[in-house]
């Protein structure tokens, strides 16, 4: 099969998407691009009448903001740069509720954090939000709450956040606009001849060496970024296109499948919402380390890890944190939800589940970590 009839057989069934727009894509030298605003919003509001659903998350708070204050010398300390995000956001909803307005299509905005995902109430509260906003036919825009966000509850960037609101909204593509052609061999501005990836199957190590640290335009993310959020959605079996934003009728062009930037195939494993939100929503707070018998089970049987497989503990935890599994060599393996505190841990390790009750004089589970609280680091490629 060519990479046109697999880009239109995968896209085929796609009803919910996940647009992101960067800031290289929302904003010029001037401010905000609203020429380019208006074309997505065009292409957005013709979709929505032929039964998709859309969910924009949006870069370009902080740019807008810096450019309507004439900041010459841009925002440099991050009040500065919360500053210019509590102007810009305004300015940046202001232009989204215009260009939707002339379709009759209602926007409504959305900031979010870490805390906000991390918490699995919070996790399911802001689905709860956004599935009652597509209900009623309001197109949700997202960005990271950039006016409050510390680094502590800093989601990275919005390549991250679209890739964690795919797997949140359960969507069915990820469609990532940016100033690049799509994912090049190399990058297109240090080499003239760099050529597009139209299709990626599988990231490979050998893909992912292609990525570097390419940085697009005026927002934190990059083309490395990017292939972070793929992997994130491709393990939830959605996949994603990225393509530059700036030309007339991206999105359009796209959901038709036509051949125009990169497809990011999604991955043949597949994990459940709970366990993406554990693989990627959570910061490990420990490590359990197992030994060779152990790290098989984990990797090749799909079983739970018991304490008995347990050689080391480190760090400090209570139960129910998230914890990263490794095996003897420092390998990372899996990340879960620990039953045991970290000093639980600790005498319960190496001993037989049998021995719980008496070492603690309880046993709260037989497992360390149960198998529908672990999940695979890289579940496509087990031993």
């Amino acid at each position: 099969m060519n990479n046109l009839a697999i880009r239109k057989e995968t896209l085929e069934g796609v009803r919910r998407v996940v647009l992101k727009l960067g800031s290289s894509v929302l904003t010029t030298e001037d401010g905000l691009d609203y020429a380019i605003i208006n074309g997505i919003a065009d292409d957005v509001c013709t979709l929505i009448t032929r039964g998709k659903e859309f969910i924009i998350v949006s870069s370009g708070a902080v740019a807008a903001g810096i450019r309507h204050l004439n900041l010459k010398e841009g925002a440099r300390s991050i009040p500065q740069k919360q500053a210019a995000a509590s102007i810009g956001q305004s300015r940046l909803m202001a232009a989204y509720e215009e260009a939707f307005d002339r379709h009759g299509v209602k926007v409504g905005q959305m900031l979010l954090t870490r805390d906000d995902l991390s918490h699995r109430r919070r996790h399911l509260n802001a689905r709860n939000t956004l599935m009652t906003l597509l209900s009623w036919g309001v197109v949700p825009v997202i960005n990271e709450n950039d006016t409050v966000v510390v680094d502590e509850i800093r989601l990275g960037d919005n390549d991250n956040l679209s890739a964690l609101v795919a797997t949140l909204a359960d969507a069915d593509l990820l469609l990532t606009l940016t100033d690049m052609e799509g994912f090049m061999d190399c990058d297109p501005r240090l080499n003239a001849n760099a050529c597009l990836i139209p299709l990626v199957e599988d990231l490979t190590p050998e893909i992912l060496s292609l990525a570097g640290s390419t940085s697009s335009g005026p927002g934190r993310g990059g083309m490395a970024s990017k292939l972070e959020a793929a992997a994130k959605v491709r393990i939830s079996g959605i996949p994603m296109i990225i393509t530059r934003g700036k030309q007339p009728g991206v999105v359009m062009h796209a959901l038709k499948g036509d051949l125009c930037g990169t497809l990011i195939m999604p991955g043949k494993a597949k994990i459940s919402s709970r366990k993406h939100w554990i693989r990627y929503n959570l910061e490990p707070e420990g490590e359990l380390t197992v030994d060779a018998g152990a790290a098989r089970a984990i990797l090749s049987s799909a079983r739970s890890l018991l304490p008995i497989g347990v050689i080391a503990v480190a760090g400090v935890f209570e139960h129910g944190a998230a914890v990263t599994v490794l095996d003897s060599e420092g390998n990372k393996l899996a990340v879960g939800l620990v039953s045991y505190s970290s000093d639980e841990m600790e005498r319960i390790m190496g001993r037989q589940t049998s021995e719980i009750d008496w070492i603690l004089g309880y046993r709260r589970n037989d497992e360390a970590i149960h198998v529908d609280n672990l999940v695979l680091i890289d579940p496509e490629h087990k031993d």
